[in-house]
């Protein structure tokens, strides 16, 4: 707890941060941190992570210590800290010896201080011996879902942290980060040591973002979409993520004609050409950026007001962290995923391709299902991310996402999703028959029976979710449903033939899908 003679916390947010009142779960994060217990909190970007580990160090004194990924981030938090008179430092690979020595000086002559460190500095030699010796309250240890092989972005560095309870065990570890599933939370504790860990999953739900997904065709269909979208978003940033190096160049270039200063970014770039890229479209000289995920980390513009992904990310993870950077400063903004069945395909070469281990192997295989299930529909996709990450906040319709409110006016309506296919079409007859076969897989159910058993899978599949806390679409997503309706199989080895159902799926609830479709049946 802090001391006793210590303002209280509310006070000290509002005298030395200058801000009114906590947000979603900061004071519960904060009680954790201060009592003294191991804690993990999930948040997404921007929702306030930085603050439960800052403010501890007024709170109680001494030495908070935060491991970092990147130096952009730690300047920056540290120069914040500098503007608010609180005092704040960060060692890297980029400094000189004489600024780490006014670094550690500033440090020993201060009654708190906010360390920022790599995980690769924490590593050096000598560090453990330093950390011995010195009132550290605080291990923080931020974007720690990287412990885990099991999340989205594992980094074998992050993996040694251990080593900070083994050398202090008297000092509690405070982990954050911004997307991890339950499974990851609890790889993340047992890799590092952590003891009887409170867990804290807040801040998912986003209401001024609205969701879309786009069902396209083809690559050119895709590019049609989102000519409409920029066509509807004039005004403020834009990030379009591909899933590789050269769709990047491909999409900007193919933009450029209509939005002239699109521009690209990815890793493999040239450093020099990448930073540029970067600086102009932080002082808005570049409006649209189309990247690849190397885009992203550190980035914090408040007026993001589109974010396209023009390939389906491999998980929700990575999707929920990238769309995360729209509306930051609390205004409507748009999150379009443009979702072609090919999309698997190129998810599916990266999986095959990594070198994981088998069990690895399995938990992307699952994850990426996920993903697909997702943007195949189901229920509220604001309602199915906050199930996902095991919220403590639920809902079940949200009025800005396609699924419940398809007609908002931030929709890219029907009719712009028909005129970008027009937009896309070709004379050649083998893209029209597919074309055909899209409109005939995607058209309105009218018959009675078909109807019936489609009331009556919703209304179970609803039920399942709610009963065993997973998202509708986990269970199995619209497209899914519609071949279930249209194929009424009859028993386990006909509902192996319907998309989206395997052995697992059969085992877990087959019985109870043929139960449902049996009591379906016209007398």
């Amino acid at each position: 707890m802090p001391p006793s003679d210590s303002p209280p916390l509310l006070t000290i947010l509002r005298t030395r941060f200058g801000l009114d009142a906590f947000r979603t779960g900061q004071a519960e994060i904060l009680s954790s941190v201060l009592a003294g217990k191991d804690t993990v909190a999930v948040m997404p970007t921007g929702s306030g992570k930085s603050l439960c580990y800052q403010l501890p160090a007024l709170a109680r004194g001494g030495i908070v210590i935060v491991v970092s990924p990147l130096i952009s981030l730690m300047n920056d938090q540290v120069a914040g800290l500098k503007r608010l008179g609180l005092p704040a430092g960060c060692i890297h690979s980029a400094q000189t010896e004489p600024v780490k020595k006014s670094v550690f000086a500033n440090l020993e002559a201060a009654d708190s201080f906010v360390l920022y460190l790599s995980p690769e500095r924490v590593q050096k030699a000598g560090f453990s011996h330093w950390i011995r010796g010195r009132p550290i309250t605080l291990f923080a240890i931020d974007e720690a879902h990287c412990i885990s092989q099991w999340g989205h972005d594992f980094r074998p560095d992050y993996a040694e942290l251990s080593l900070l309870r083994r050398e202090r065990p008297d000092v509690p570890l405070a982990l954050f980060t911004a997307t991890a599933t339950p499974q990851v939370v609890s790889d993340i504790s047992r890799q590092i040591g952590l003891r009887d860990p409170e867990i804290h999953v807040h801040g998912f739900y986003r209401p001024n973002l609205y969701i879309q997904v786009a069902d396209c065709r083809n690559e050119g269909h895709k590019l049609a979409v989102l000519r409409q979208a920029l066509r509807k978003t004039p005004e403020g940033r834009v990030i379009v993520y591909c899933g590789t190096r050269r769709g990047t160049e491909e999409v900007a270039m193919a933009l450029s004609a209509e939005f002239p200063g699109t521009t690209y970014y990815h890793a493999g770039m040239d450093p020099e050409e990448r930073s540029r890229t970067q600086e102009a479209y932080h002082l808005g000289q570049t409006r649209i950026l189309v990247a690849t995920n190397a885009f992203g980390m550190g980035i914090d513009h408040p007026d993001v007001r589109l974010v396209v992904h023009h390939q389906m990310p491999a998980n929700l993870e990575s999707y929920y962290q990238e769309i995360g950077r729209a509306g930051r400063d609390g205004k409507p903004s748009t999150c379009l995923l443009l979702y072609a069945r090919k999309d698997k395909g190129l998810q599916s070469y990266f999986i095959r391709e990594s070198g994981a281990p088998p069990q690895i192997i399995h938990h992307r295989w699952n994850t990426l299902n996920a993903m697909i299930q997702f943007a195949e529909g189901g229920e509220c996709r604001h309602g199915g991310i906050l199930t996902y990450f095991r919220d403590t906040q639920r809902i079940s319709a949200c009025g800005h996402c396609d699924i419940c409110a398809p007609e908002a006016s931030a929709a890219l309506e029907p009719a712009s999703l028909r005129e970008a296919a027009g937009e896309a079409a070709t004379r050649k007859g083998a893209r029209k028959r597919r074309a055909a076969a899209d409109d005939a897989e995607t058209a309105p159910v009218t018959d009675p029976a078909q109807l019936r058993r489609m009331e009556a899978l919703r209304a179970w599949r609803k039920d399942y979710a709610k009963q065993n806390d997973v998202p509708a679409f986990v269970v199995f997503s619209d497209k899914t449903l519609r071949e279930l309706i249209l194929k009424n199989p009859r028993g386990p080895k006909e509902l192996l033939e319907v998309y989206g159902i395997g052995e697992h799926k059969v085992d877990a609830f087959g019985e109870a899908v043929l139960s449902v479709l049996r009591a379906e049946e016209t007398p």
